[in-house]
């Protein structure tokens, strides 16, 4: 059995505006890396993520980026610290797509995990936090409200 998830929404902001939102590591460090993010997501990149709810950086590797179309990431990396064992790399794959209303659509799917109990838990977990990037993303964007600032710690 293969562990995955898809988690979508909308956000009232053009693809350029939105794609831009996620690449940028100071606009990323904003609404989502509540402990700042290092690096552009650009192809070929290695960048981090830190999160002030789980300290530590989390290296995360650009396998594409697609300007205003899609972006593949890598996580869960060998070398990642905080990688829980067991758990396996997985990957995500942020699409965005011009609603044609001036809305973009933005879908993540991530896989990738063990068939373990560990590898279960742990893709809960960030269904939990890829459904919360996109709202964090939209309410950021639409009205400048930082949604995970005091939200765990």
């Amino acid at each position: 059995m293969e562990l995955s998830f898809r988690v979508f929404g909308r956000i009232s902001r053009p693809v350029g505006d939105v794609f831009e939102a996620v690449v940028d590591p100071a606009s990323l460090s904003q609404y989502f890396t509540t402990g700042g993010a290092v690096g552009r997501l650009e192809e070929g990149a290695r960048v981090t993520w830190d999160f002030a709810d789980f300290p530590g950086a989390f290296p995360v590797e650009v396998v594409t980026a697609e300007r205003d179309e899609r972006i593949v990431l890598r996580w869960g990396l060998e070398d990642d610290p905080n990688r829980p064992a067991g758990t396996g790399e997985t990957q995500v794959i942020l699409q965005f797509s011009d609603c044609g209303d001036g809305r973009t659509l933005l879908e993540i799917t991530e896989s990738g995990w063990a068939a373990t109990d560990a590898g279960l838990k742990a893709s809960y977990g960030n269904c939990m936090g890829w459904s919360q990037f996109i709202c964090a993303l939209k309410v950021w964007l639409e009205y400048g409200i930082k949604l995970r600032k005091g939200f765990y710690v």
